[in-house]
């Protein structure tokens, strides 16, 4: 049975990218957040996107409305909570997300199903605060979301194979090619991406080469699309360093443990690109 209606929990980076897909695949989706600007910030940039695809020529006139008449903001839960896919794209925070689908949980239809977009945290744990956790699984998308391929899905034991399927359905039907990967930390993902980034960390604070050299190398050398320092800037490096603080303690590897020049770049408000300065400035 296909999604017709899709809520969007969390109208930041991650969440109007995975409303906008969602949208232009003519499900009809409302974005939810906690205040009005946030959730006209997320439509803005669904707006900006559709815009920039038009004068590139990737999208047409016809397609750029019909997304947006298929979206709808909201900052009321109980509107978001009556969608038959519920994803939520909020800060990786183990309590936050369990708490939003706990609440959720209350106000959802029985058949509701709950996606998660964590990029590293365990699918059962965060599912443990539903009534049903077999109706909980991992949809971890990659950002930009309109324009990346991939949909990691993270399935857990209580999954039926019937939801599996259907969440598979629902990528393929949002354009994304998709994996399965088994419940575990980090996943297939993260798990190697942040054990390079890490990597790339410690080689620039023993000096071994500059970002743009070692970010150089392994797009020249091993065909990245983007080198591991600029993609840690993109991500964020205080969400970057959680997530190795995170897989480090889960995995028993030091090999994930944030190095001394990532925490001190971190304390000293150097994220990346949103906040203008990281490895490199972002204008």
């Amino acid at each position: 049975m296909s999604f017709t209606t899709v809520g969007v929990c969390g109208a930041g980076t991650m969440g109007h990218g995975i409303a906008q897909v969602a949208a232009a695949a003519r499900m009809q989706v409302v974005l939810f957040d906690v205040s009005a600007d946030l959730v006209a910030a997320g439509h803005q940039r669904i707006v900006d996107n559709l815009d920039k695809g038009l004068a590139r020529g990737k999208v047409t006139a016809d397609e750029r409305e019909r997304t947006l008449a298929h979206l709808r903001t909201s900052t009321d839960r109980s509107e978001v909570a009556s969608a038959d896919l519920v994803v939520e794209a909020v800060p990786e925070k183990l309590d936050l997300k369990q708490a939003l689908f706990a609440d959720l949980a209350r106000l959802a239809r029985p058949q509701t199903v709950f996606a998660t977009n964590t990029s590293s945290l365990s699918i059962a744990r965060i599912a443990s605060a539903l009534p049903d956790p077999a109706a909980c699984i991992g949809t971890h998308f990659f950002n930009p979301v309109h324009l990346m391929a991939l949909l990691e899905i993270v399935y857990h034991k209580a999954n039926p194979p019937e939801l599996i399927d259907r969440i598979e359905a629902f990528g393929q039907r949002i354009g994304k090619e998709c994996i399965r990967v088994q419940d575990t930390p980090g996943f297939a993902t993260s798990r190697l991406g942040v054990a390079l980034g890490m990597e790339a960390i410690r080689m620039v604070e023993q000096g071994v080469a500059s970002p743009a050299d070692i970010d150089k190398a392994m797009v020249l050398g091993y065909r990245h699309p983007v080198g591991p320092l600029r993609l840690s800037d993109m991500v964020g490096l205080d969400v970057r360093m959680a997530i190795g603080e995170y897989l480090a303690r889960e995995l028993g590897n030091p090999a994930f443990a944030p190095p001394a020049l990532m925490r001190q770049m971190v304390s000293e408000g150097r994220l990346g690109q949103k906040t203008g300065r990281g490895f490199y400035d972002w204008p």
